[in-house]
Protein backbone atom coordinates (compact mmCIF):
# COMPACT_ATOMS: atom_id res chain seq x y z
CA UNK A 1 0.00 0.00 0.00
CA UNK A 2 2.82 2.45 0.88
CA UNK A 3 4.56 1.67 -2.43
CA UNK A 4 1.33 2.28 -4.38
CA UNK A 5 0.79 5.65 -2.64
CA UNK A 6 4.41 6.59 -3.29
CA UNK A 7 4.04 5.81 -7.02
CA UNK A 8 0.77 7.75 -7.08
CA UNK A 9 2.48 10.79 -5.50
CA UNK A 10 5.35 10.62 -7.99
CA UNK A 11 2.88 10.35 -10.89
CA UNK A 12 0.85 13.34 -9.65
CA UNK A 13 4.06 15.37 -9.17
CA UNK A 14 5.24 14.51 -12.68
CA UNK A 15 1.88 15.47 -14.19
CA UNK A 16 1.86 18.81 -12.33
CA UNK A 17 5.40 19.56 -13.55
CA UNK A 18 4.45 18.65 -17.12
CA UNK A 19 1.33 20.86 -17.02
CA UNK A 20 3.39 23.80 -15.71
CA UNK A 21 5.98 23.29 -18.45
CA UNK A 22 3.31 23.24 -21.15
CA UNK A 23 1.68 26.45 -19.88
CA UNK A 24 5.01 28.29 -19.62
CA UNK A 25 6.00 27.15 -23.13
CA UNK A 26 2.77 28.35 -24.75
CA UNK A 27 2.86 31.50 -26.83
CA UNK A 28 2.38 34.61 -24.77
CA UNK A 29 0.18 37.46 -26.01
CA UNK A 30 1.60 40.84 -24.95
CA UNK A 31 5.22 39.67 -24.77
CA UNK A 32 8.37 40.27 -26.80
CA UNK A 33 11.56 38.18 -26.77
CA UNK A 34 14.27 40.72 -27.69
CA UNK A 35 17.52 39.40 -29.20
CA UNK A 36 18.58 36.14 -30.81
CA UNK A 37 17.08 37.07 -34.22
CA UNK A 38 18.49 35.37 -37.31
CA UNK A 39 15.77 36.30 -39.80
CA UNK A 40 12.58 38.31 -40.11
CA UNK A 41 9.76 38.44 -42.64
CA UNK A 42 6.49 40.23 -43.31
CA UNK A 43 3.31 38.34 -42.39
CA UNK A 44 0.73 39.55 -44.95
CA UNK A 45 -2.17 37.84 -43.15
CA UNK A 46 -1.30 39.56 -39.86
CA UNK A 47 -1.75 36.23 -38.05
CA UNK A 48 0.77 35.16 -35.37
CA UNK A 49 0.01 31.49 -36.16
CA UNK A 50 2.06 31.92 -39.35
CA UNK A 51 5.09 32.88 -37.26
CA UNK A 52 4.67 29.95 -34.85
CA UNK A 53 4.27 27.48 -37.75
CA UNK A 54 7.35 28.79 -39.60
CA UNK A 55 9.45 28.39 -36.44
CA UNK A 56 8.17 24.83 -35.98
CA UNK A 57 9.31 23.94 -39.53
CA UNK A 58 12.75 25.61 -39.33
CA UNK A 59 15.46 23.43 -37.71
CA UNK A 60 17.46 26.49 -36.61
CA UNK A 61 14.52 28.20 -34.86
CA UNK A 62 14.22 27.99 -31.06
CA UNK A 63 11.77 30.87 -30.43
CA UNK A 64 9.82 33.56 -32.29
CA UNK A 65 8.22 36.98 -31.91
CA UNK A 66 5.34 38.33 -33.97
CA UNK A 67 4.59 42.08 -34.03
CA UNK A 68 1.16 43.39 -34.98
CA UNK A 69 0.84 45.79 -37.95
CA UNK A 70 1.65 49.38 -37.10
CA UNK A 71 3.70 48.57 -33.99
CA UNK A 72 7.17 48.34 -35.59
CA UNK A 73 8.45 50.16 -38.68
CA UNK A 74 11.42 48.85 -40.68
CA UNK A 75 12.46 51.09 -43.57
CA UNK A 76 8.97 52.60 -43.67
CA UNK A 77 7.22 49.22 -43.65
CA UNK A 78 4.89 48.82 -40.67
CA UNK A 79 3.28 45.53 -41.71
CA UNK A 80 2.96 42.60 -39.33
CA UNK A 81 6.41 41.04 -38.86
CA UNK A 82 7.84 37.76 -37.61
CA UNK A 83 11.30 37.36 -36.09
CA UNK A 84 12.75 33.87 -35.82
CA UNK A 85 15.32 33.36 -33.08
CA UNK A 86 18.23 30.95 -32.70
CA UNK A 87 17.93 31.05 -28.91
CA UNK A 88 15.18 31.35 -26.31
CA UNK A 89 15.57 34.82 -24.84
CA UNK A 90 13.69 36.09 -21.76
CA UNK A 91 10.16 37.42 -22.21
CA UNK A 92 9.49 41.13 -21.81
CA UNK A 93 5.98 42.58 -21.49
CA UNK A 94 5.05 44.52 -24.62
CA UNK A 95 1.57 44.94 -26.14
CA UNK A 96 3.13 45.06 -29.63
CA UNK A 97 3.83 41.40 -29.80
CA UNK A 98 3.08 37.72 -29.34
CA UNK A 99 6.05 35.45 -28.60
CA UNK A 100 6.63 31.77 -28.13
CA UNK A 101 9.08 28.92 -28.20
CA UNK A 102 9.38 26.21 -30.83
CA UNK A 103 6.73 23.51 -30.57
CA UNK A 104 4.46 25.44 -28.22
CA UNK A 105 2.02 26.49 -30.93
CA UNK A 106 -0.19 29.48 -30.30
CA UNK A 107 -2.50 29.84 -27.34
CA UNK A 108 -4.02 33.30 -27.12
CA UNK A 109 -5.26 33.62 -23.58
CA UNK A 110 -8.32 35.69 -22.80
CA UNK A 111 -7.63 36.99 -19.32
CA UNK A 112 -10.27 39.13 -17.67
CA UNK A 113 -12.67 41.36 -19.59
CA UNK A 114 -10.60 41.66 -22.80
CA UNK A 115 -10.65 38.80 -25.31
CA UNK A 116 -7.39 38.79 -27.30
CA UNK A 117 -7.55 37.83 -31.00
CA UNK A 118 -11.36 37.73 -30.91
CA UNK A 119 -13.80 39.50 -33.24
CA UNK A 120 -17.50 39.68 -32.41
CA UNK A 121 -18.91 40.26 -35.90
CA UNK A 122 -22.33 41.91 -36.23
CA UNK A 123 -24.56 43.94 -33.96
CA UNK A 124 -22.68 47.20 -34.70
CA UNK A 125 -24.58 50.40 -34.02
CA UNK A 126 -21.63 52.80 -33.96
CA UNK A 127 -17.93 52.78 -34.88
CA UNK A 128 -15.19 55.34 -34.44
CA UNK A 129 -11.43 55.89 -34.41
CA UNK A 130 -10.34 56.03 -30.74
CA UNK A 131 -8.24 58.99 -29.57
CA UNK A 132 -5.30 56.63 -28.98
CA UNK A 133 -4.55 53.03 -30.01
CA UNK A 134 -5.76 51.40 -26.78
CA UNK A 135 -8.55 48.78 -26.52
CA UNK A 136 -9.42 50.16 -23.07
CA UNK A 137 -10.84 53.25 -24.81
CA UNK A 138 -13.24 51.04 -26.76
CA UNK A 139 -14.20 49.11 -23.62
CA UNK A 140 -14.79 52.36 -21.72
CA UNK A 141 -16.96 53.80 -24.51
CA UNK A 142 -19.12 50.68 -24.39
CA UNK A 143 -19.42 50.83 -20.60
CA UNK A 144 -20.49 54.50 -20.86
CA UNK A 145 -23.40 53.81 -23.24
CA UNK A 146 -26.46 51.96 -21.93
CA UNK A 147 -27.25 50.61 -25.39
CA UNK A 148 -23.84 48.91 -25.70
CA UNK A 149 -23.63 45.22 -24.81
CA UNK A 150 -20.28 44.30 -26.43
CA UNK A 151 -17.41 45.87 -28.35
CA UNK A 152 -14.62 45.03 -30.79
CA UNK A 153 -11.36 46.94 -31.16
CA UNK A 154 -9.49 46.51 -34.47
CA UNK A 155 -5.74 47.06 -34.11
CA UNK A 156 -4.00 49.66 -36.31
CA UNK A 157 -2.84 48.26 -39.64
CA UNK A 158 -5.71 45.83 -40.24
CA UNK A 159 -8.40 48.26 -41.50
CA UNK A 160 -6.09 51.13 -42.36
CA UNK A 161 -3.45 52.92 -40.35
CA UNK A 162 -5.78 53.85 -37.47
CA UNK A 163 -7.42 51.58 -34.92
CA UNK A 164 -11.21 51.33 -35.00
CA UNK A 165 -13.78 50.63 -32.29
CA UNK A 166 -17.14 48.96 -32.95
CA UNK A 167 -19.88 49.23 -30.33
CA UNK A 168 -22.57 46.54 -30.46
CA UNK A 169 -26.16 46.40 -29.27
CA UNK A 170 -26.11 42.61 -28.96
CA UNK A 171 -23.62 39.94 -27.95
CA UNK A 172 -22.49 38.00 -31.00
CA UNK A 173 -20.49 34.80 -31.33
CA UNK A 174 -16.72 35.18 -30.77
CA UNK A 175 -14.49 34.34 -33.75
CA UNK A 176 -10.71 34.04 -33.70
CA UNK A 177 -9.13 36.89 -35.66
CA UNK A 178 -5.69 38.27 -34.80
CA UNK A 179 -6.80 41.78 -35.84
CA UNK A 180 -9.12 42.26 -32.96
CA UNK A 181 -9.74 42.45 -29.25
CA UNK A 182 -13.29 42.27 -27.90
CA UNK A 183 -15.33 42.21 -24.75
CA UNK A 184 -18.82 41.77 -23.37
CA UNK A 185 -20.00 44.52 -21.02
CA UNK A 186 -23.59 43.57 -20.19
Amino acid sequence: MAVALSRFSVTISALCWLAAAIVSAAAQTGTDRPGGDYTRFVVPSGDPKVCAARCDRDPRCRAWTFSYPGTVSIRGNSSAMCWLKSEVTPRVENACCVSGVKGAGLVELRPGPIENAIDRTGGDYRNFVPAKPDPQMCKQACEDENRCRAWTYVRPGYLGSNPRCYLKDRVTRPRRKPCCMSGVVR
